[in-house]
């Protein structure tokens, strides 16, 4: 077991964090025409009218609804359930085009700036961090097969009680999170724990809608990477295990039969070993 005992993370205690750190990004403004959002927010709300008159809500469900949006907030949760539930599709617009690697959803627990790591290294932990050891390890290529010398290769996880530094206390604060440089061929090994599956918070009001609509709130065990080199576009995704559970039944319908790893024991008996590589299209 892990030497620091991590206290439960509420949803309010997350959410907020998440909250923050949305709120930190820098993000370039949009520059989007009036006729645009006209068309996007009308039929958005022409959609919930087609609801409420196809299921007849009444004011009693439109009252709990209005409750429910507005301790959302409170519970800082927004992030939360933006990227549960629609980021997925936002994505999936987003790279229809791509060539090279496939995407798949940020989620709330993106930190930006994490240290900067030689292109073998060993993620922040614990001492004596509990989980069976996982030497996750590739290449960045652009997609003509040009190796990308000094390639980053942003790399966050879940302990194995499911908890993120940043976003659970009694973590320290950059824990199972780095930023790995590629050697100049693009090649990285980073030396990690294998993640936990865990449920997105259940005790706020992400938690009630899951389970007033009878849902599961488990995430399958992924890691989380953003991948980018000069002159190529970022790709941002997470890589689950065969065979482990909830990768058919995610909560935030994130996985693709591309992202999914099939580790093997280390041929030292270390834990185990998989190797992905990275194909970033150029920009």
């Amino acid at each position: 077991m892990t030497d620091i005992t991590t206290e439960a993370a509420t949803a309010a205690a997350s959410g907020n964090a998440a909250t923050e750190s949305f709120a930190r990004k820098q993000r370039e403004a949009v520059a989007t025409s009036t006729e645009r959002v006209n068309t996007l927010v009308s039929e958005l709300l022409s959609a919930a009218h087609d609801i409420i008159r196809r299921h007849k809500v009444t004011y009693a469900e439109y009252d709990v609804l209005k409750s429910w949006l507005i301790q959302v907030g409170q519970d800082g949760e927004w992030p939360l359930f933006l990227d549960v539930w629609l980021e997925r599709v936002v994505e999936e617009v987003a790279n229809e085009n791509r060539e090279g690697s496939k995407g798949t959803i940020e989620g709330p627990y993106y930190i930006p700036d994490a240290p900067h790591l030689p292109a073998e290294a060993t993620l922040p932990m614990r001492e004596n961090e509990a989980g069976t050891p996982l030497l996750f390890q590739g290449q960045a290529t652009s997609v003509d097969g040009t190796p990308l010398s000094g390639a980053l290769v942003e790399i966050w996880q879940a302990d194995n009680e499911g908890y993120y530094a940043q976003f659970a206390p009694g973590l320290p604060e950059w824990n199972l999170r780095g930023t790995v440089v590629a050697d100049d061929q693009g090649n990285f090994k980073i030396h990690t724990i294998e993640p936990a599956p865990y449920q997105i918070p259940t005790d706020g009001s992400c938690g009630k809608l899951i389970a007033a609509a009878g849902w599961h709130a488990w995430r399958p065990a992924h890691l989380h990477l953003k991948v980018s080199a000069p002159g190529h576009q970022l790709i941002t995704t997470q890589l689950y295990f065969q065979g482990g559970s909830h990768v058919e039944d995610d909560i935030a319908s994130a996985v693709k039969p591309e992202l999914i790893l099939d580790p093997k024991p280390a041929a030292d008996g270390s834990g185990n070993e998989v190797t992905y590589d990275f194909v970033l299209d150029k920009a």
